[in-house]
């Protein structure tokens, strides 16, 4: 069935593909969370436990909002390890950091996300896709304040 919601399906298309973008960053840095709130260790272990743990929960209910928006769209959600290792920036850790480096990635990480939203602003704003622009704008909310806490702890 056709999609008829006010928004061109040339808008749609670039719009769900910047949205798959910031869902395949967003499940990128909810598996490296919740990484890391397994196996933090250290004199902050049961602080950093929680706050991962907070993070993890708030990025599993994201994601499925943003998989949904695309879907509501008109287009395939992304929902394979192997199509978000495509269309993320997120890097993947390939040792074991210490509790202080998992806190500076992350912040790096949510900083990323940022970056990969900001991107699809611009097409969201140009097809009055007032729908998308509010789920991006909650994404930059949280993910600005998880940055700034995260960033905070290691000053």
């Amino acid at each position: 069935m056709d999609v008829h919601i006010g928004i061109s399906t040339e808008h749609r298309e670039r719009i769900a593909e910047g949205l798959a973008k910031v869902l395949a960053d967003s499940y990128m840095v909810y598996l490296k969370t919740h990484n890391y709130h397994w196996n933090v260790t250290g004199e902050h272990f049961h602080s950093l436990h929680e706050q991962f743990e907070v993070q993890y929960t708030e990025l599993a209910a994201a994601i499925d909002e943003i998989a949904e928006r695309i879907r509501a769209l008109g287009h395939r959600a992304p929902g394979s390890f192997l199509e978000y290792a495509k269309l993320t920036s997120i890097e993947e850790d390939t040792d074991h950091p210490n509790a202080l480096e998992m806190v500076r990635r992350l912040a790096v990480d949510n900083e990323k996300i940022l970056r990969t939203a900001r991107q699809v602003l611009p097409v969201c704003d140009e097809a009055d896709d007032e729908a998308s622009l509010d789920l991006l704008t909650e994404r930059l909310k949280v993910h600005s304040k998880t940055a700034w806490m995260l960033r905070s702890q290691l000053q």
